[in-house]
C-alpha cells in the first residue's frame, strides 16, 4: 500500500526511470512518463516489461496504466509524487527542478536521484526546497530495495519514507547530506581497495571479485558491517570485539592503498573484467545479476529484522 498516493510522475525515462514505473504500477499506481529524447518511449517500454515479469516473480502483479509523453507540464499535471531521473549534473538538476517545482501541483512531494550531488545545491533555484527531497536507490531500483532521503522538512521526509515502503523499498534517512551519500561511498572505499590491490599485483580481478562475493558479500546481504562485527565479537560482542580486535582493524586501515586510476591500471582492470566476463555481454549480465537479485529476494532473512 502506498497511502493516498495513488499517481506519480516520472521524470526522465532511461533505465532508472523505467525501473521505478514498473515498481510502481505491479504496486497499483498510475504513472506518467516523460523524457524528451528521440525513441525514449521504445526504450522505456521495453524496459518496463521485462521488470514487470521479474517483479511478478515476487508476486507483484499490480495493474498501474504507464502513459508517456515529451511535455513535461502534462505529465506533471495531477501527480502526487514525482520521481526525477536526469543525468547527473548539476547545472541539468538546478534547472529540471525548479521546471518541475514550478509546474507540480503544491502538494506534490519531489524526489530526486543522484549518486552523488548534494541536496542543497541542486534545489537552489527552486521556490519551494522544502518538499523537494533527495531520493537515491541503487540499480535496478525495482529489485533493489534502498532508497538514501535527504531532505530539511521531517512531515515530507517521512510522507517520502511511508511511500517507498509501501512499494517495498527500504528508506534510510540521512540526517545531514553528504557526497555519495552512505552506500555510494561504502562501495566507493571498498572498490578503492579493489583497485589498489589490482595495482599492486595482490591477485587477478576475478580473485579479487571471487573473495568478496564468496566472503564478506555473503554476509553484507544479511547484515552491515557494524552487525557483522559485532558477531565476530563473539559473547562480547562488539564491545568485545573493539577492545580485543580494534587495534588490528586500525592497522587495516594505516596498511590501507590510495590507488590513482592511470593507463596502466586502467588496461589491467578492463583486461580482467573481460577475462572474468568470459565473452558474455552486458545484456547477458545484467539477465544473470537479476536472475541471482530474485532469487536472494525470494530467500533473504535479515539479521536485523
Amino acid at each position: 500500500m502506498t497511502g493516498t498516493i495513488q499517481r506519480i510522475a516520472i521524470v526522465g525515462a532511461g533505465m532508472i526511470g523505467a525501473s521505478w514505473a514498473a515498481l510502481a504500477t505491479a504496486h497499483g499506481l498510475a504513472v506518467s512518463a516523460y523524457d524528451p529524447a528521440p525513441e525514449a518511449e521504445a526504450k522505456f517500454r521495453a524496459y518496463v516489461e521485462r521488470a514487470r515479469a521479474q517483479l511478478a516473480e515476487l508476486d507483484q502483479t499490480g495493474t498501474g496504466n504507464i502513459a508517456f509523453s515529451t511535455d513535461l507540464a502534462a505529465t506533471l499535471s495531477g501527480a502526487q509524487f514525482v520521481q526525477e531521473n536526469g543525468p547527473e549534473n548539476e547545472a541539468v538538476k538546478r534547472e529540471l527542478l525548479a521546471r518541475i517545482d514550478a509546474g507540480s501541483p503544491p502538494d506534490t512531494i519531489i524526489a530526486s536521484s543522484t549518486s552523488a550531488l548534494v541536496r542543497s545545491a541542486i534545489v537552489a533555484d527552486c521556490a519551494n526546497p522544502a518538499r523537494i527531497i533527495v531520493a537515491h536507490p541503487f540499480n535496478p531500483p525495482h529489485l533493489v530495495p534502498l532508497v538514501e532521503i535527504v531532505g530539511e522538512d521531517e512531515v515530507v521526509i517521512a510522507r517520502a519514507a511511508a511511500f517507498y515502503r509501501g512499494l517495498g523499498r527500504r528508506p534510510v534517512i540521512l540526517n545531514r547530506e553528504m557526497p555519495g551519500h552512505i552506500a555510494n561511498r561504502l562501495a566507493s572505499a571498498l572498490y578503492r581497495e579493489a583497485v589498489h590491490l589490482v595495482e599492486q599485483g595482490v591477485a587477478s580481478v576475478s580473485e579479487i571479485d571471487a573473495a568478496l562475493c564468496n566472503g564478506p558479500g555473503l554476509r553484507w546481504a544479511l547484515m552491515g558491517p557494524h552487525m557483522t562485527y559485532h558477531l565476530g565479537g563473539g559473547e562480547g560482542g562488539i564491545a568485545g570485539y573493539l577492545a580485543h580486535l580494534g587495534p588490528s582493524q586500525v592497522r587495516r586501515w594505516q596498511a590501507l592503498g590510495n590507488p590513482g586510476l592511470g593507463e596502466e591500471v586502467q588496461r589491467a582492470i578492463i583486461a580482467g573484467v573481460a577475462e572474468e566476463a568470459a565473452g558474455r555481454s552486458i545484456a547477458e549480465l545484467e539477465t544473470r545479476r537479476d536472475e541471482g537479485l530474485l532469487a536472494l529476494l525470494k530467500s533473504r532473512k535479515l539479521v536485523s529484522e
